[in-house]
């Protein structure tokens, strides 16, 4: 999956990457060659006492030096740069996706995975791609160029090097291979940590309120302890790397000047020959290290793009038409035939055959038990999932066919928990209609009976909400919701138990002054509050996900035995007459 990737998303940078694979030659190459010059000076200078050669030589080595720091500053740059855009175009490519899922790929890998797989996943995908261009492509280059180089300076002394290498990438490889499973665990386990820190941070209040601080923070302490053992175990194995790597080393180097020496006394090589040589050595032995950090990266890496593979390889449920339908003959005519919708893996649908009809200048309410499937149904509509079978149609049309933006325009939904996104109240509310003045959105915030405690707050329509809204009670939330919803002015109310936070008196004059700004749009109300639809033009009754009932409010009363329940369980006999 790491190779998918990065073969996908480095395509459009292959000038940059062959501009930095230049650079980290040309600096490998001038690394490589300092010895040798470093050899000659010793050999032919320091030995003779040529003042005169050494600092020729010693000019050559300075001009060497300034082209490889050069030409490293300029690899660095590059490879910096190019693994920045591969993390934002991962990272894009990533929230596209899911912005693009509907609720059932949602639920299916939960809030806390998405964005850790959005942030920690990639920047772990990042940091490798960065690490290679500033490491891993001088590596290879350094050590085979190393032994060729060290091969010139004494080929006797040079099997030295067939014992140190395989020595190296064995233990290497061992350490590696336990690596990579600790680092799965590692990710799968940051999702539980970020997941139950989500919890605990937005069910604070709830925290609170039942004094459940100790068990919450045990709950935490052991999600954390479990991050924590295998970030230990991951850290230990990491740990015997480098006393691995340098042990050999050491021993190589000992051996080196060992032999080296045997032969110097002999007359089989010169000083500046075993110093090249030990040079050479270390420069091979740093490359296996370069690898080695490489390779301890690696496998997280593949953990990590393993995950951001699998968002990106998941197609959304609801699927966006290939030849959309982009305009509508009627106006707000909306129609459910047969629907059914069944989510993934459960034994039971959660809607069987469902019939709906809601017609512009008409209030269509829905009402049932819990767990009934009425917000199911109104989820239908906009496409936050889409019937297993059956039709929704809007204005004729199968809502499937619809372009989105169409139908985005045409439907509005009021959500049953309102949320509102950080900024102002006019960023809010202008989120469906950006170029929405202020006069419309104070008729709205009216219409919304919000305006009043809007003009309380010290800056109007340009006081602050923070993210979710959480500076406001959830009365106000709903009210702004409500209202972000009527400057989008669309076709198709639907309301999911949009006025549940609303006292008696605030719901009777909204609803009053709502049915008047919708008086020639569809309106669907699905709620639980009899007092908030006992006056709807059609009243649907849903029970276990079935329709078992429509009609007035009064001639449910006298003829629909579940929709009489309902009303009694909330109002007296005289109060439902």
């Amino acid at each position: 999956m790491l190779i998918k990737i990065l073969r996908a998303y480095l395509g459009p940078y292959k000038k940059p990457l062959a501009v930095l694979v230049v650079f980290q030659l040309l600096q490998t190459c001038a690394t490589l060659y300092l010895p040798t010059l470093n050899a000659d000076i010793i050999d032919n200078g320091v030995v003779r006492g040529d003042t005169g050669y050494i600092l020729q030589y010693g000019g050559v080595m300075i001009v060497v030096s300034i082209a490889q720091v050069v030409c490293n500053i300029g690899a660095v740059y590059i490879g910096a740069r190019t693994a920045s855009a591969l993390g934002r175009d991962v990272r894009a490519s990533v929230f596209d996706r899911v912005q693009s899922f509907s609720s059932r790929e949602f639920g299916r890998f939960g809030a806390p995975s998405l964005i850790t797989r959005t942030t920690n996943d990639v920047q772990q995908i990042q940091m490798l791609v960065l690490m290679t261009f500033t490491l891993m492509v001088s590596a290879p280059i350094m050590c085979v160029g190393g032994i060729i180089m060290a091969l010139g300076q004494d080929v006797p002394l040079s099997a030295v090097l067939l014992a140190v290498v395989p020595v190296l990438a064995i233990a290497v490889s061992l350490i590696v291979r336990k690596m990579r499973p600790l680092f799965r665990q590692m990710q799968k386990r940051l999702d539980t940590v970020n997941r139950v820190l989500r919890e605990q941070i937005t069910g604070n209040r709830v925290i609170r309120a039942f004094v459940r601080d100790t068990y919450e923070e045990g709950r935490f302490r052991g999600a954390n302890t479990e991050l924590t053992d295998v970030a230990l175990s991951t850290g230990r194995l990491m740990a015997l790397m480098f006393p691995t790597v340098m042990t050999v080393v050491n021993v190589s180097s000992i051996a080196v000047v060992w032999f080296g020496a045997h032969r110097i006394d002999s007359g089989g090589m010169e000083i500046g020959a075993l110093t090249a040589f030990l040079a050479y050595l270390m420069q091979i032995v740093m490359s296996v290290m370069m690898a080695t950090f490489m390779f301890m990266m690696v496998p997280r890496a593949e953990v990590c793009a393993e995950r951001v593979q699998e968002v990106l390889e998941t197609d959304s449920s609801v699927v966006p038409p290939v030849e959309p339908v982009r305009e509508l003959r009627a106006h707000g005519h909306l129609e459910v035939r047969g629907a059914d919708f069944r989510y993934p893996g459960a034994e039971e649908p959660v809607l069987r055959a469902v019939d709906l009809v809601a017609r512009p200048g008409e209030t269509t309410a829905i009402i049932g038990s819990t767990g009934s499937g009425k917000s199911t149904l109104l989820g239908l509509v906009p496409r936050l999932f889409d019937v297993t079978d059956g039709q929704v149609l809007v204005d004729g049309t199968d809502v499937r066919t619809l372009d989105p933006a169409l139908l985005a325009r045409t439907v509005s939904l009021v959500p049953q928990k309102p949320y509102l996104f950080s900024g102002t109240v006019a960023t809010n509310l202008r989120y469906g209609n950006p170029d929405a003045t202020d006069e419309e959105l104070w008729h709205a915030l009216e219409v919304a009976q919000a305006k009043e405690f809007v003009q309380g707050l010290e800056h109007g329509l340009d006081a602050p909400i923070a993210q979710g809204g959480t500076n406001v009670s959830g009365g106000q939330r709903q009210r702004l919701s409500i209202a972000r919803t009527l400057v989008q002015r669309p076709e198709i109310y639907l309301f999911d138990d949009s006025f549940s936070a609303l006292d008696y008196a605030t719901d009777a004059a909204l609803r009053t002054a709502l049915g008047r700004e919708t008086a020639e749009a569809t309106v669907v109300i699905v709620a639980q509050r009899v007092s908030t639809i006992r006056e709807a033009d059609r009243i649907i009754v849903l029970d276990e996900g079935r329709v078992v009932g429509t009609g007035t409010h009064h001639e449910l009363m006298d003829g629909n035995d579940t929709y009489r329940e309902i009303v009694l369980s909330q109002l007296t006999e005289a109060e439902a007459a």
